[in-house]
């Protein structure tokens, strides 16, 4: 890949995304386009690149969001989150709905990639707060990760390190044509609304301010200005005393905010 190819997609990915490709990510956008080689028989990146510039060429630009913003998730991912959910939020949620009747408690999966965390979330909430009014939010720039997270279908290897009674209770085995994958039950499916979205365009389809935003392992693609501007807006969605989970491998303390950190990797909008 020529620097002049690279210097157009990267200037190309972050105008529609806010995803900031560094030098260090050529190799892996060089690779990631492959993909998009493969799927438009085009011999190189150049033709790729006028490709882009056609007058009718939308969908192509978002197929190449798509395979530039494609991460890497699973099933209860980065666990202590869901520790500090189970046995500090919904504590304080049961609490509180004694007081208050604070409902119905509402939780966003920004970037939810291909649906495990938004269903991880939701398989917690049924479990501990089973008489409770919830739902999840999630949402993500890609049309293909939604699809997937949509149809709930995943390999059952994806499901091993889970306890039996977990997925026993919350999913369906495949048979026949889909043997060897499984299925989020109906249940756990019809509490999750997902929608396609950009963070740094627009407020999330929702009713009100949300109790809970996991958006996690996201800021690490953007550069600091971005970063600023969505924690900004993030905190504006929150619901007074609400949390903001991000990644472990995020911070932060270089980030102008108003939250309060609570624990590594979660903080906390005044009450």
């Amino acid at each position: 890949m020529r620097d002049s190819e690279f210097e157009f997609i990267r200037n190309l990915v972050y105008e529609r995304s806010r995803i900031n490709l560094g030098p260090e990510k050529r190799e892996l956008v060089s690779a990631r386009l492959g993909k998009r080689l493969r799927a438009t028989h085009l011999s190189d990146i150049g033709e790729y690149c006028r490709l882009l510039q056609a007058p009718h060429a939308e969908q192509e630009l978002n197929d190449l969001i798509d395979v530039i913003s494609t991460n890497h998730t699973f099933f209860f991912r980065e666990n202590a989150h869901f520790t500090f959910l189970r046995e500090v939020v919904i504590p304080e949620v049961k609490a509180r709905l004694k007081r208050d009747r604070w409902s119905p408690f509402t939780v966003w999966s920004a970037a939810c990639a291909s649906g495990e965390e938004p269903y991880s979330i939701a398989i917690t909430l049924a479990e501990y707060l089973p008489d409770t009014p919830w739902n999840v939010l999630a949402t993500d720039i890609s049309f293909h990760a939604l699809e997937k997270a949509r149809a709930a279908i995943y390999p059952e290897e994806s499901v091993v390190q889970l306890p039996a009674t977990v997925v026993q209770a919350h999913f369906h085995r495949g048979y026949g044509p889909e043997a060897g994958n499984v299925r989020l039950r109906p249940e756990i499916r019809s509490r999750v609304a997902f929608h396609q979205q950009n963070l740094l365009e627009g407020d999330p389809v929702t009713t009100g301010p949300m109790q809970l935003i996991f958006c996690r392992n996201v800021m690490i693609y953007f550069d600091r200005p971005t970063q600023t501007e969505l924690v900004a807006r993030l905190t504006r969605l929150l619901a007074p005393g609400g949390y903001l989970f991000v990644g472990h491998a995020e911070s932060l303390t270089h980030i102008q905010h108003t939250l309060k950190p609570v624990q590594a990797a979660v903080y906390r909008r005044a009450a």
